[in-house]
């Protein structure tokens, strides 16, 4: 026998639907795919007490509407990119879980949404595993250790300029742009001074870490679910991505002369 659910009051159907807007929200200001986001909100939504949850996403928006009693309640909100995290992914989506087997009430949940922040990783570790990242890709593509070396060095650099402009909340397409300009001018000395037998390796090698996989993957996870409008918005925003990585590469090839990879 199946146990009705209380009707919930307004004032308590108001606070189920900025917890379920602020858990979508949140997943997708961090780099969660669309079904995600729209199954975690549903699924959080009915966890608390609602009849039924409707999730409507753009590329930086999101409406919510709930339903309790024939009462619809609907709210919207802004979605600004705060960055891929993880963390905050699946921290979100243990709270829906713990909702959804009553170990969580309404209070419960607020306060576990109000305590999940981004974990960061030590800049200057990032900045090394970067940099071993890209000087492996070099030797994996046929450069010797001075090419090795020469790639640590520029992307190492260039992970650090990329940090600073982050830091200073400037527009994610110039970051990439200035970025690969940096580190392409680095690399690029290789090819002037003749560092190594191939140091045109050690330019392309050095920019791997602008290339945007993840927006890439997320936009065809999305059109292949149904959310063509959403897979398409991200799609867009990683190939301009693209672009001003190419557009700073292409500036600092000219500012050397150096055309390596010809």
């Amino acid at each position: 026998m199946q146990v009705e659910k209380a009707p919930l009051s307004e004032p308590m159907q108001r606070e189920v639907s900025r917890l379920s807007v602020l858990a979508g929200q949140r997943l997708l200001q961090h780099g969660a795919e669309s079904a995600l986001v729209m199954d975690v909100a549903r699924r959080l939504g009915l966890a608390l007490g609602v009849d039924s949850v409707e999730v409507s996403l753009s590329a930086s928006s999101m409406v919510l509407t709930t339903v309790s009693s024939e009462r619809c309640i609907t709210t919207t909100r802004q979605c600004q990119d705060r960055g891929l995290n993880m963390q905050v992914v699946t921290e979100i989506q243990r709270v829906c879980i713990l909702a959804e087997r009553g170990m969580l009430d309404v209070d419960g949940v607020h306060q576990r949404l109000e305590k999940i922040q981004p974990w960061r990783y030590n800049r200057f570790l990032v900045i090394v595993m970067i940099g071993l990242s890209c000087a492996s890709f070099s030797r994996l593509a046929g450069g010797d250790w001075p090419v090795f070396m020469l790639t640590f060095f520029a992307s190492a650099i260039g992970m650090f300029v990329r940090q600073e402009i982050a830091h200073c909340h400037f527009n994610p397409l110039l970051n990439f742009g200035i970025t690969a300009f940096v580190t392409t001018l680095i690399s690029g000395f290789g090819e002037i001074y003749q560092i190594g037998e191939t140091p045109f390796i050690a330019m392309a090698s050095s920019v791997l870490m602008l290339v945007p996989g993840f927006p890439l993957i997320n936009a065809i996870s999305d059109m292949v679910k149904g959310y063509v409008n959403m897979g398409i918005a991200r799609w867009t925003m990683a190939s301009l991505l693209t672009l001003a990585t190419s557009m700073g590469i292409v500036g600092a090839m000219n500012v050397l002369g150096v055309w390596g990879w010809l």
